[in-house]
């Protein structure tokens, strides 16, 4: 730990400012070295959280006029000795100030860790460093106040307070093993009893938020499947109200998916394109529609659509087999053209709602909204305090103490000897502390903070 870091904490590109971001015992000297300050200030005299200008110079060569932000262990974001180097967002120069750096006795750092040395020096837990990242990729407001809210620590609070119920448990079951003489068991059993039950009504809510949680993190994924030329791509355009996708009369134009976020009572909506579905000839087509096939078959919900003023051919008949157990919505697209020739009883047949739309002029799309929103609960997904559990990695470890702690009740209620219970707490222990980082493993550890992205 002793290594001082750096690394480029913008995004890549040109822009008016860039920032070089550095942390490490050896961090204020590296800066003397590089950083030359309009008003020369002993670095012991310089507060935390104060903003000095100056030049950066590579001996007497100025490379670029700076603001540097300066932080002072404990007080920074990784618990050490930090700066922020504010720059020019100039892609040759942050390079040359970074290099700069490098020359001076720093390294280059890892994918994430800046947010793993404030993890690693006590700062904050594993589970709030992995909101970093959740807060990064958030693509709706509602993402985003969940991310934070792990990220204050409301999900570590909760698992702190199960942990030490949990540990007092473990005390009282000591006591009862340490002084057999007090009859004191049957009470302990009904106290540990009430706390293990209390403990599991938690862990429930916890696990059943995560339905919810997986919603907001990863959006719905929607497939738009059809036969070609039903409109499929044009309904993709209107919803993004762009030309996103090639709109021609010649079938078989679409090939590939095309994949789009939009947002919908405030949550993350993934719309694939997929190619038209028939029996293709071409071979670049034959992929393109079996992969049409295999994004219907697992994505969220699927929407169909029809060309309304055409008759069902085999190739329709084909995608209603494929929505009967799934989560769909059947879109007859072109009653602009004013012609009913598709079997509309065979569409009500298979059971799934439906609605006659228009791509050209929007009518009918609005419907397609309020569907989903039905569909998924959308609008009662709410983020005001509750506690959600996003992280699939929690949710796992919350599965495994939930039954850990339902073999304990159980050993409880069918009066066997209270200390058989002590290795179902500490599972439980174990699993919770996996969540806040307490008893995880360090491959675990390397294998969250290689998902973070340079300088964070």
């Amino acid at each position: 730990m002793s290594d001082t870091i750096v690394a480029i904490a913008t995004a890549p590109g040109i822009g008016g400012i860039g920032i070089i971001r550095m942390s490490g015992n050896n961090c204020f000297e590296i800066l003397n070295t590089i950083f030359r300050p309009k008003n020369k200030q002993n670095i012991k005299d310089i507060k935390g959280y104060s903003l000095k200008y100056g030049n950066i110079v590579d001996k007497n060569d100025v490379i670029d006029e700076v603001l540097v932000s300066y932080f002072k262990a404990p007080k920074s974001y990784t618990a050490e000795n930090m700066c922020e180097i504010n720059s020019h967002g100039g892609i040759i120069i942050m390079r040359k100030i970074i290099d700069l750096c490098i020359k001076n006795g720093a390294q280059l750092a890892e994918p994430g860790e800046f947010t793993k040395r404030a993890f690693l020096n006590g700062r904050i837990d594993l589970s709030q460093a992995e909101a970093v990242v959740d807060v990064i990729n958030a693509k709706t407001e509602k993402e985003v106040k969940v991310s934070l809210e792990q990220l204050e620590g409301k999900l570590s609070e909760k698992i702190s307070e199960i942990r030490k119920k949990l540990i007092s448990v473990v005390a009282d079951i000591e006591a009862t093993i340490d002084y057999p003489e007090y009859d004191i068991e049957e009470v302990t059993n009904a106290r540990i009893l009430s706390v293990l039950e209390s403990v599991q009504k938690v862990l429930d809510s916890l696990e059943n938020s995560f339905y919810n949680g997986k919603i907001l993190r990863d959006g719905i994924t929607t497939a738009i499947i059809g036969r070609p030329n039903s409109g499929k791509s044009s309904l993709l355009n209107y919803i993004l109200n762009e030309e996103r996708a090639i709109v021609t009369d010649i079938e078989g134009t679409t090939r590939d998916t095309i994949e789009e976020f939009i947002n919908i009572e405030g949550i993350p909506i993934k719309i694939i394109d997929t190619a038209g579905i028939r029996n293709a000839k071409d071979e670049v087509e034959k992929i393109g529609v079996k992969k049409a096939k295999d994004i219907a078959e697992n994505s969220d919900i699927v929407i169909a659509i029809f060309d309304i003023s055409r008759k069902l051919n085999e190739e329709d008949e084909e995608i209603l087999k494929l929505l009967k157990n799934k989560n769909a919505i059947i879109l007859l697209n072109k009653i602009d053209l004013n012609i009913k020739k598709i079997d509309i009883e065979k569409i009500k047949s298979i059971n799934k709602p439906f609605f006659e739309i228009s791509t050209k002029d929007g009518t009918g799309i609005d419907k397609l909204y309020k569907e989903i929103t039905k569909m998924f609960s959308l609008n009662k997904i709410a983020t005001n305090g509750e506690i959600i559990v996003s992280n699939l990695r929690h949710k796992n470890s919350i599965i495994n103490a939930k039954k850990s702690l339902n073999n304990a009740i159980e050993i409880i209620k069918n009066d066997m000897p209270i200390d058989i219970i002590s290795g179902n707490l500490k599972e439980i222990l174990e699993e919770l502390g996996k969540i806040t980082g307490e008893t995880v493993t360090d491959d675990v550890i390397k294998e969250i903070f290689s998902k973070f992205c340079l300088g964070k």
